[in-house]
Order: structure tokens, then sequence, then C-alpha cells
């Protein structure tokens, strides 16, 4: 299963994510679930470097199937859009895929 955790403060504003795992759907290099996950967090990861002057500190573990975000304060309303827009789309693959895919939010 892929786990993914957005991290929020009280008010609701995105810190960033982690995303860690392998969905198990089918086999490596077939599985579209793994492979929806990784096309929105790395097109949004390379949206927010391409089209924002906004802060951020990106790692990636191919082995272990991880991406992990973070985002630095004060960040621009495009790059909010773009947090959005990766949580819209993870949450409507969890909704077609829950036993693949659990996306959780936690405050920090």
């Amino acid at each position: 299963m892929i786990k993914v955790t957005i991290y929020q403060s009280s008010e609701g504003e995105i810190s960033g994510f982690s995303i860690q795992g392998h969905a198990g759907y089918a086999e490596s290099g077939s599985d579209i679930v793994c492979a929806a996950v990784s096309v929105l967090a790395q097109n949004t990861v390379n949206s927010i470097e391409q089209f924002t002057q906004d802060g951020f500190s990106a790692d990636v573990d191919e082995e272990e199937g991880g991406l992990y975000l973070k985002m630095e304060p004060g960040y621009s309303k495009e790059s909010k859009l773009l947090l959005d827009s990766l949580i819209l789309g993870l949450q409507g693959i969890e909704e077609e895929y829950m036993d693949y895919l659990d996306v959780i939010f936690e405050e920090v």
C-alpha cells in the first residue's frame, strides 16, 4: 500500500508531504496505481520548481518508493494551487483504489 501523509498547520496550510511504499496493485512496471501517484507527485514538485520562485526541499528514495517535499513558509498562491491539485488527484485515486492508497493529513 502507498501511504501519503500531507503535513499541514493548524490553519490548514500545507507544509509538505511524504509518499511511501508501493501499491501492490500489479507487478512492478505494470502498476497503474503506483504510476498515477508517481506522476501526480513528481509533476507537482517539477511544477513548483518550474513555475514559482518558492523555496522547498525534495528527496526521492526510489528503492523504497518514497518522495518527500517540504515547502518553505510563505509560499505563493501558485504553489498552493499545485499542492491542492495534487491532493485532489490523490483523493480521487484513493476513492477508486482504497485498498492500495491511503491519504492522511497530519498537523505539524
